[in-house]
């Protein structure tokens, strides 16, 4: 069979069936099993993929997905979480925009504490936009922030997709847990600076109301009792890699127990939430795990039939610019991103990607925060983006889905400007991770 038959009959297979609904895991097994059956050799290609799909999730560089989801699991549900809200609400001053300054803010320290972009957003969702519908926001002005802020958890550590996209690379997963604080900080400063000349400009979009003001201790304590405690689990985490003292795994092993302790401390950790995290972790990651053993077989047969290194001639013998090529996968990322998920991006783009940049020399990097980047794009890209359906599932009634859309425009503007700014200023992403290492 050759390269370009093998081609329209995986990668095009896969996007048929991904397009028609079929859920990632069972597309990706249905093309894995007819491509190992004509490519691999009949029963003993079958034989092949097997043993392929036990060796791709006995890594242990997959150890921190589970860690880093229990570490989010842990602080929704013993509550921990509300107090940081509170801890936040109190030390903000009455802003243009407040609730939404707070729910920003908020957003960011979850960001640093937890691995799920759709729990943060689910979270924050639940608890603040019906406060600022009751406070006469403008729904937009509701839902947009907490939509805006949950994608960023993307980039900031700990991040499971990260881990993931790491995995699947070969690129290193400290380095693009630590090239994405970066980023990620930028694009919470400029929601905060949006959302108050927004509310400047036009102050209907949500009106001030009476908070109340708290003096001296009282404003600071929830804030010292639980926010910073909290957030140095995140210090934890990047220090130690950082330091060399821990691999990737090891720090979300500390992550994880440290989040434990400090759930025992407060007395919020009782056995049925402790249960009710573990199940929420052992499902998240039972399914990232399984999509991981199709990514990993579809790979190795893109490759032995000679597909991955088929591509990689035409587009590299093309005569375009690096900078052109690298562009066009953007693009197709974002393209993507419209309509299916962040993960089976990465399953249908990395076989054929990380090939192309290895060969061009690219620094691996600043393409995979690239990459991030352009998956944080898909959580919010309308009308399939996760974050908008997860909203729709969060929000009151009176919001509708006209609502989230208009909502999530200029965010959506921000990170594209974000997305430009690391393409044509690679250090924005390499910087840190460069000087840390």
């Amino acid at each position: 069979m050759s390269w370009q038959l093998a081609s329209w009959l995986l990668l095009g297979g896969s996007t048929v069936l991904l397009f028609l609904g079929l859920p990632v895991v069972f597309s990706f097994l249905v093309i894995n099993v007819i491509g190992a059956w004509l490519i691999l050799g009949g029963e003993a290609g079958i034989a092949q993929m097997v043993r392929n799909c036990v060796g791709s999730v006995a890594s242990f560089s997959l150890t921190p997905i589970p860690l880093f989801v229990l570490m989010g699991e842990v602080l929704f549900h013993t509550g921990l979480a509300v107090k940081v809200i509170d801890g936040i609400e109190r030390l903000i001053r009455n802003l243009p925009g407040r609730l939404a300054v707070v729910a920003i803010v908020a957003g960011t320290v979850f960001s640093a504490i937890s691995g799920s972009t759709i729990a943060t957003t689910a979270m924050l969702g639940g608890l603040m936009v019906p406060l600022m519908l009751q406070r006469g926001y403008h729904p937009t002005m509701a839902t947009g922030p907490v939509m805006a802020i949950g994608a960023v958890d993307m980039l900031i550590p700990p991040s499971a997709l990260t881990v993931l996209l790491g995995s699947l690379s070969g690129i290193s997963i400290s380095k693009l847990l630590i090239g994405g604080v970066v980023p990620g900080l930028i694009l919470s400063v400029v929601f905060v600076a949006y959302i108050i000349i927004r509310v400047k400009i036009q102050p209907h979009l949500a009106p001030k109301t009476e908070f109340t003001e708290y003096k001296g201790w009282a404003m600071f304590q929830p804030f010292v009792k639980y926010v910073l405690p909290l957030v140095s689990i995140f210090a934890v985490v990047v220090g130690v890699m950082i330091a060399g003292i821990a691999t990737p795994t090891e720090s979300a092993a500390i992550g994880a127990f440290t989040t434990v302790l400090f759930a025992m401390a407060y007395r919020a950790l009782t056995l049925k939430n402790l249960l009710a995290s573990l199940r929420a972790t052992v499902t998240i990651s039972g399914m990232i795990l399984f999509i991981i053993i199709g990514a990993t077989t579809f790979a190795q047969i893109l490759s032995f039939s000679g597909v991955s290194n088929g591509v990689v001639q035409v587009i590299t013998g093309s005569n375009l610019s690096t900078n052109a090529i690298i562009v066009g996968m953007l693009l197709i990322l974002i393209f993507l991103g419209v309509f299916v998920d962040q993960v089976s991006m990465m399953l249908i783009t990395l076989p054929i990607f990380m090939p192309i940049i290895q060969q061009l020399g690219v620094d691996p990097v600043w393409f995979g925060i690239m990459f991030l980047i352009c998956m944080q794009l898909g959580l919010l890209l309308p009308p399939h983006g996760l974050l908008l359906m997860t909203m729709r599932g969060v929000a009151p009634k009176e919001v509708t889905m006209m609502h989230i859309f208009q909502a999530v425009v200029p965010y959506l503007a921000f990170s594209f400007a974000v997305l430009a700014l690391v393409f044509f200023w690679p250090p924005v992403a390499t910087w840190l991770p460069n000087l840390l290492s």
